[in-house]
């Protein structure tokens, strides 16, 4: 059984899940902070990876490429709620409590929240609202619980103001790291872009000048070239490695390695 609701249209989510489930990669718009309230989440990215338990709550920053597994507990149920911290719900709370952010944020962007006896209070505070997700009083009150959690993550983590409260657009980074950091996503190349700090242009652009073919090219290549040392050296199997290096399906990626190598994975894996 699969079951995910809104709350608090596009701000608070409530999900259930009964069976585990790959979330396909995506780019995480705007920070996230997740309640977890049984099952475990195991989210990646390009640089780490971190493993949610029930009870915890884990604070995700924005633009980042990520991929995202929901596994059931013991019960047999995974559920969490996530609750979005927009850019405007931000901007509002830092107008309203004239936040001055004189430095940027330079710490990880993934943080478990430790908690503390208000934290908790919060946690407890929040599973009625996963119980009865279509409830009139749900859908009011789950204003206030957004605004009371960024009260709480900066009475906690003063710090969090850095993290929370940068506004600025992704700048103009180095684009051979960065696709070389995160060629096995498996997004649009729009997103792309947009996380190197470019137009789709410029990204095409830049891109050609860098690596000599279009991006599509590269990244096809690139997946493939890491699929087949992933195979021969070390000894994975084709249905292990497809969906981690961004191929749609195990035919699509049979169909594409075997017109670069001249042989299915499969057999390739043998040789």
């Amino acid at each position: 059984m699969k079951y995910s609701t809104e709350i608090v249209p596009g701000r608070m989510v409530y999900s259930l899940n009964t069976e585990k489930e790959r979330i396909r990669d995506g780019l995480i718009p705007e920070s996230l902070l997740v309640l977890q309230i049984s099952g475990q989440l195991m989210f990646e990215t390009s640089g780490e990876k971190l493993l949610t338990q029930a009870g915890d709550m884990l604070l995700i920053r924005k633009n980042q490429l990520a991929k995202a597994t929901k596994i059931p507990g013991e019960d047999g149920a995974y559920q969490t709620i996530l609750i979005l911290l927009n850019g405007d719900t931000l901007r509002k709370y830092a107008l309203e409590h004239q936040v001055e952010i004189t430095q940027k944020y330079k710490g990880p962007p993934n943080i478990f929240i430790p908690q503390n006896e208000f934290l908790k209070g919060f946690f407890k505070s929040i599973i009625p609202y996963a119980n009865n997700p279509k409830a009139a009083a749900a859908r009011r009150l789950g204003r206030l619980k957004i605004r009371e959690a960024v009260e709480l993550l900066l009475d906690t983590l003063p710090d969090l103001k850095y993290f929370l409260f940068d506004f600025s657009e992704p700048y103009k980074i180095d684009l051979e790291s960065f696709m070389f950091q995160h060629f096995h996503f498996n997004v649009p190349l729009e997103k792309f872009a947009r996380l190197t700090g470019r137009s789709i242009s410029s990204f095409k652009r830049d891109f050609h000048k860098a690596f000599g073919v279009p991006p599509r090219q590269w990244l096809q290549e690139r997946r493939l070239e890491e699929a087949r040392r992933q195979l021969e050296q070390q000894g994975k199997k084709p249905s292990e490695i497809y969906v981690n290096l961004g191929f749609e399906s195990l035919h699509h990626f049979s169909n594409a390695f075997k017109r670069r190598f001249g042989a299915s994975p499969t057999r390739y894996n043998r040789v």
